[in-house]
This record gives structure tokens, sequence and C-alpha cells, in this order.
């Protein structure tokens, strides 16, 4: 099946992916841009895998300003050249996560980031409220309750709030610009402020 020229513009400009890679996904998808479109995403997430043990060290400190000064973020989002930090969509990211941590305000950047007695704490209060369940099911509620507590507090578990379907994780977004790239990228750290707030 021979694929046009425009389908694989089409898809290039909804992916972002290179011209031969989007062709051979249309290829592999006798044409489908939807098929085409997982067959990209796949290997993106594989792309973004194998990328993952490397040093990112360069980067950029990002900032963002919310309602007129009553909220404000510094982060930074590493990633392995100069090169790459120059571009408009890093640039883009560590902007779009800066307004995200403004709107969400997580207590972490990552689950491993949550100290083990706040951890353990939680569980408890959460084995407490179904105690009178057999153990299996208290042992599932909490999991499920953990997972929910992570969603609420970690900030790449947390659901983008510019995604309009409401479905892709702040990690999910990392991994997609790995993908486009093609450099590892960490979210290094954050601080959010409010104005009035008290500071612990």
């Amino acid at each position: 099946m021979s694929i046009s020229a425009t389908t694989v513009k089409e898809l290039r400009e909804q992916t972002g992916a290179g011209m031969m890679d989007c062709k051979k996904a249309l290829t592999e998808a006798d044409g489908d841009i939807g098929a085409a479109m997982d067959i990209l995403r796949k290997k993106g997430l594989a792309k973004a895998a194998g990328k993952a043990s490397r040093e990112a060290s360069d980067g950029l400190i990002g900032s963002y300003i919310h309602m007129g000064g009553k909220i404000g973020v510094l982060l930074e989002v590493n990633c392995e050249t100069d090169f790459v930090a120059k571009t408009d969509d890093f640039q883009q990211l560590v902007k779009d996560i800066s307004m995200h941590i403004a709107a969400t305000n997580p207590a972490y950047v990552r689950r491993e980031d949550v100290p083990s007695d706040i951890l353990e704490k939680e569980k408890e209060i959460y084995a407490s409220q179904v105690e009178n369940k057999p153990p299996q099911v208290v042992e599932k509620i909490v999991q499920g309750k953990i997972e929910k507590f992570y969603a609420d507090t970690c900030l790449v578990d947390q659901v983008f709030v510019k995604d309009p379907d409401q479905k892709q994780k702040i990690n999910d977004l990392i991994v997609e610009k790995i993908a486009k790239l093609g450099e590892n990228i960490v979210i290094k750290r954050f601080a959010r402020f409010q104005l009035g707030e008290k500071i612990h």
C-alpha cells in the first residue's frame, strides 16, 4: 500500500515525529492515522525508557507567577544538553509544568520523595477506616487509597491540568517530550509560594 505524502505530513504535524518514522508507522498501520499514532507512542515509550539512565545535568529553571502575584513557582527541569534546553518544546514543557504546580500545589516531585513516616501514617489512617473488613480486602483498599494519595500529592503522578481529557499525567507529558527531543528529561525540584501562607 502506498502512503501519500499528505498523510505522512498530517501524522508528523500531530506527533512531531520524524518523516521516516511517520512513514514506517503508517505502512505498519495500513494507512490508518490513529493506529499509526499508537505505534509511534509505543516506540516513543520504548525510546524514553532507554534514555532514562542517561545523566541530565543541563536544563532550565523556570518561573510562573499567577493571580497578579498571589502565587509563584520556581521549577528546575533537567535535560542532557543546552541545545535541547533552548528549544521551544523544552521551554514550553517547563512553563506548562510550572503553571500546573501553581494550580495543583503538589507536595513532592515523585512518590519516592514521600517520607516513609508520612506514608506509614497514611496507611494507618486508611486501615483504621476499614478495620471491620477481612485483611486481604483491607490491604486492597489501603493500596487503592495510597495510589490516590500519590495522584494528589506527587507531581509526576498528577493529571496534567491542561489535558482536556483529564487522562495524561505529568510523567506521560515528560515521556512524550523525551521521545520527541531524544534526551532524558528529569524534574529536579520545585518551590511554590502563596502570598500570606504560613511557613512550617
